[in-house]
């Protein structure tokens, strides 16, 4: 079996591409694997918020296309980037064990959070981080972050910022921990649903190619992963929502977490369920239910209506 990978050419995207390829040449039926690099709305459009342009999903669209037309197998995400609603005659045919799920402080001379000045200006573009980060030091200034890892951290270097929240999954993966001030406890930041997975994309109807992929799958990253996503879901909450949500396995338990909030930190909702892993959808669908039940609905329209 030949598998050609549609990836971003971003260096964390072909990261992750090639090492979704270098577990497929492991397993016997896999005798060559190709990357097929593609730009994306997403990565061109650089000046604009994803939030007025489309979105996450613009990272994804063209490689989907791509197996549409045969010209990819399977296509590479980070499962964060990911919408919950699958588009028709696609599914996610593996996920990989999933990589620290936090997020990063990266801050000049490895300053800590409650170290950075009053008033201080840090970058990200997620309302999620922007909500917790605000519920934590109200007195914070956010401003938008767009761009690579390597662009922002030069944004950083440079002295736009004088700090920027990334995923550690991601800086670690580019060997670039060394930058990494502080991580963020979920007690502090809850993550976005599925933060540090890596997933595999591919055509439903592709039975054989299925099968060969889903012995990659890792079957907790499996279980944590549906009931985060299912929270998105429910909520109807987009990769831009401030929504977070934190899955773990613990023993025979599952503990599931999520929380929605305002963008500005001044009022969230925060709950957690605990059952069998092996009903994590329904837990994630229960605990979506709750915070609706709670005043989540009003709070997401509230924030979708300030950033339109």
């Amino acid at each position: 079996m030949r598998i050609r990978i549609a990836t971003r050419k971003s260096a964390l995207a072909l990261w992750q591409a090639n090492h979704v390829a270098a577990r497929l040449l492991e397993l016997p039926e896999v005798e060559d694997v190709t990357l097929v690099p593609l730009s994306t709305r997403g990565d061109e459009i650089l000046d604009r918020s994803l939030q007025k342009i489309g979105g996450k999903g613009l990272f994804i669209k063209e490689l989907e296309v791509a197996m549409q037309e045969g010209a990819a197998d399977i296509a590479v995400h980070s499962m964060k980037d990911v919408p919950a609603e699958m588009p028709d005659g696609f599914c996610v045919a593996a996920l990989l064990r999933r990589a620290n799920h936090a997020d990063a402080l990266v801050a000049p001379n490895g300053m800590l959070f409650r170290d950075l000045p009053e008033g201080a200006l840090v970058g990200s573009s997620s309302l999620r981080r922007q909500a917790q980060l605000k519920m934590m030091r109200p007195d914070l200034r956010i401003e938008p972050l767009r761009g690579n890892v390597n662009t922002r951290l030069a944004k950083l270097e440079n002295g736009d910022y004088d700090a920027i929240i990334l995923a550690t999954a991601g800086l670690e993966r580019l060997e670039l921990e060394r930058h990494i001030s502080q991580q963020f406890l979920p007690t502090e930041m809850l993550p976005a649903a599925a933060q540090g997975v890596v997933g595999i994309e591919c055509l439903s109807d592709k039975t054989e190619l299925r099968a060969t992929l889903s012995q990659l799958n890792h079957s907790t990253t499996t279980q944590t992963t549906l009931a985060e996503r299912a929270i998105a879901k429910t909520l109807q909450a987009n990769c831009q929502s401030p929504v977070a949500a934190y899955a773990v396995v613990d023993g025979a338990q599952l503990d599931v977490t999520a929380l929605v909030a305002l963008p500005d930190g001044s009022r969230s909702i925060r709950d957690s369920v605990t059952g069998s892993p092996k009903s994590a959808e329904q837990l994630g669908e229960e605990l979506a239910a709750r915070l609706l039940n709670s005043g989540a609905r009003e709070l997401l329209d509230a924030a979708g209506a300030s950033h339109d």
